[in-house]
């Protein structure tokens, strides 16, 4: 069981971790091999992955090794679910104790097994909204993840926590950031075309919009494209707004 000084050196190092990381995928890589290193015993190595899904986004995978990112890859292959799935969308640790008499998915067990995996826990991370993300444990060993192991495991879930959920929201406020600037690049390229518009047919700027809106349906072309056609034809480049972000 982690001390009282353990948790807080892997809360702190999280902590830099995440202020450190240039995005949350680059941070779950990390935890994942920090996962690895605190889980395993010496030759006794366990692969590990973490699995992030959030709303409207493509899940995020993270693993240890190679070895563990084939394993993590394998469970997203089968269409009846996997343990590291099951474990973040149910919210509930999911315990392989051997996958030679697994029969929740049997398929993905005799797959997996291939390459040498006997057991398997997979642990939810303890976050905000609709987000879930899951400690996903492998072993070459059957009923490796005994009651001890199931505990150190749980308790490292419950001190990186914070930080992972700390590491979600700032990848949501950089991907804000990025959706706006982009949003005001288009808006500043359309802006730009109307102008042109309007001193090339002197005509106002609600007569010049309706103008390239024409366009922009006769083409079957998105708006911003043909105003950036429009500024380029001009010989000017690309419209820019100015953005700190």
């Amino acid at each position: 069981m982690a001390t009282e000084s353990s948790a807080t050196s892997i809360n702190e190092h999280m902590n830099q971790l995440v202020l450190n990381s240039a995005d949350v995928e680059e941070f779950l890589c990390e935890l994942a091999r920090a996962s690895a290193r605190s889980l395993s015993e010496p030759g006794d190595e366990i692969l590990c992955g973490v699995t992030l899904l959030r709303q409207r986004k493509a899940a995020t995978v993270a693993s240890s090794s190679p070895a563990a990112q084939a394993m993590d890859e394998i469970q997203y292959g089968f269409s009846d679910g996997s343990p590291c799935v099951t474990a973040a969308l149910e919210q509930t640790a999911v315990h392989v104790e051997d996958l030679e008499a697994e029969e929740r998915w049997p398929d993905f067990a005799a797959t997996i097994r291939e390459h040498g995996m006997r057991s398997i826990y997979a642990v939810p991370f303890l976050l905000d909204g609709e987000t879930r993300a899951a400690l996903n444990l492998y072993s070459h060993r059957p009923h490796r993840f005994d009651e001890p192991a199931r505990e150190l495991a749980g308790t490292f879930v419950n001190q990186t926590s914070m930080a992972v959920r700390l590491a979600v929201r700032f990848a949501h406020f950089s991907e804000t950031a990025t959706d706006l600037k982009a949003t005001l690049e288009t808006r500043t390229g359309i802006d730009v075309a109307v102008g042109i518009i309007m001193a090339q047919n002197r005509c106002s700027q609600d007569e010049a919009f309706e103008l390239l809106k024409a366009a922009s349906s006769a083409r079957n072309v998105k708006l911003n494209v043909v105003a950036a056609g429009i500024v380029d034809a001009l010989g000017q480049g690309p419209a820019r707004t100015h953005f700190d972000g």
